[in-house]
């Protein structure tokens, strides 16, 4: 990857008496940046971040965001646009190759991932040594690591052939591996893809259809799980694309980076939004009793959190929810469900974007309300969530991976740190500690 960022001037600090300057970088669009990769050469300190809120970590080429104006990009593609006329299989294209394909790249790109789509036998033997109550999270983290038991073939990071192979067996495998956990958990057979299908018909059939019944895809379902799919195709450098590339940066294979950003995309603050959002729409249960928990959430006394609101990165609305709001609404009118979560949900939404105390804090609701809800219609369990995230966050990872190591600037990952641990001290053998 050839570097795009300009020198837009120079930063001067102070440090003990001694003038240091540093390069001031800008890219396509965003703030400018300080350039401290020689900072601690030439003034002997380092610079602490904790979460890492203010520093770049790299230059990227795929996605950005504009938190303050709630603006999504993916190559420079606005989210709703690609949402609203794009499928979730040239959205993956875009961010692996950069640019929309034409129809031919298209059709080239959708072969290649399905003549993938089936999995190596043993695959669903390795399941059985999981019992049945298994987090699903718990399985995919495992599943996606044991790939690379069994498709050797694609281990080299550094040959962009082999990453080629990986990337789209990934892209292809991770609907059957998902579908695979979520049969194993209510314990159905697992059903084996269908290639003549799309990418979200094939992995909804893969989950609910059944050997005894005829499975008759819904086009309005299909359509929302495909939404899901590019609303979660990537988001910048969040917690779990750091980990994939971290991971990566060591030189370590496609499918043990993947497996990190699983295991990293689990936690409660990241993937499990989502299903945290919904746990607590299911909590206040009906649209009346939504004032009595915006006043708990007002009480800095009260330890309930309002799940689903604000964001990291994004101080306004967030672009992504704007889709998941009317995506909901055409699941549930399809499915004909009255369902009292959206009623809480859509109550909660109109208070929180009119109530000062919301607004004054910029706590717009994000991509996690409303997924929850068109999920828990489709029929999927909340433990299921973030299985479903994981799917579609692969081809993110996946583009982040390989513009990493396509990046000569980039080095292994090695923070430094600020140590406040007890000074140098010499060893006492225990028979003379007191």
């Amino acid at each position: 990857m050839q570097s795009k960022m300009k020198q837009a001037g120079h930063a001067r600090i102070e440090v003990e008496g001694k003038s240091v300057e540093l390069p001031l970088m800008e890219g396509t669009d965003g703030p400018k940046v300080i350039d401290v990769r020689k900072l601690y050469a030439q003034a002997g300190v380092f610079t602490l971040d904790p979460g890492y809120t203010s520093t770049g970590s790299c230059e990227s080429q795929i996605t950005f965001i504009d938190g303050d104006e709630g603006r999504l990009l993916h190559r420079g593609y606005p989210i709703d646009q690609l949402a609203e006329n794009s499928g979730f299989l040239e959205v993956a294209y875009l961010l692996l190759r950069g640019e929309l394909p034409s129809q031919s790249q298209f059709t080239a790109f959708e072969q290649s991932i399905t003549r993938h789509t089936m999995l190596h036998e043993q695959i669903d033997r390795f399941f059985e040594g999981f019992r049945r109550d298994s987090h699903p999270m718990a399985l995919l983290t495992s599943a996606v690591a044991a790939l690379s038991a069994f498709y050797p073939d694609a281990m080299d990071i550094e040959d962009p052939e082999q990453r080629n192979l990986a990337t789209l067996r990934m892209i292809a495998k991770m609907p059957t591996l998902a579908a695979r956990v979520y049969k194993y958990s209510i314990g159905q057979p697992f059903v084996y893809p269908d290639n003549s299908l799309s990418y979200a018909e094939n992995f909804l059939r893969m989950c609910f259809s059944v050997p005894a019944e005829r499975y008759a895809p819904n086009p309005v379902l299909t359509r929302a799980m495909d939404r899901i799919f590019i609303l979660h195709a990537d988001h910048e450098q969040n917690a779990s694309t750091s980990t994939v590339r971290l991971a990566g940066s060591s030189g370590a294979h496609p499918y043990a980076a993947i497996a990190a950003g699983v295991a990293s995309l689990w936690g409660p603050s990241h993937g499990g939004a989502n299903e945290a959002a919904l746990n607590m729409l299911r909590e206040i249960g009906t649209p009346d009793r939504v004032g009595e928990y915006v006043k708990k959430a007002q009480d800095p006394d009260d330890s309930f959190r309002l799940m689903g609101f604000g964001h990291r990165v994004y101080k306004n609305y967030d672009p992504r929810a704007k889709v998941m709001q009317q995506t909901a609404k055409e699941v549930l009118d399809e499915l004909g469900v009255n369902d009292p979560v959206l009623e809480v949900a859509q109550k909660l939404e109109k208070i929180a974007l009119e109530d000062d105390y919301f607004v004054e804090r910029k706590l717009y609701p994000n991509v996690d309300f409303y997924s929850g809800v068109i999920l828990n219609a489709i029929g999927f369990p909340t433990e299921m969530f973030t299985v479903l995230f994981a799917l579609a966050r692969t081809v993110g990872w996946l583009a982040q991976l390989n513009e990493m190591i396509e990046d000569p600037s980039q080095r292994i990952g090695r923070p430094r740190q600020i140590y406040t641990g007890p000074d140098q001290r010499d060893f006492i053998p225990v028979r003379d500690r007191g």
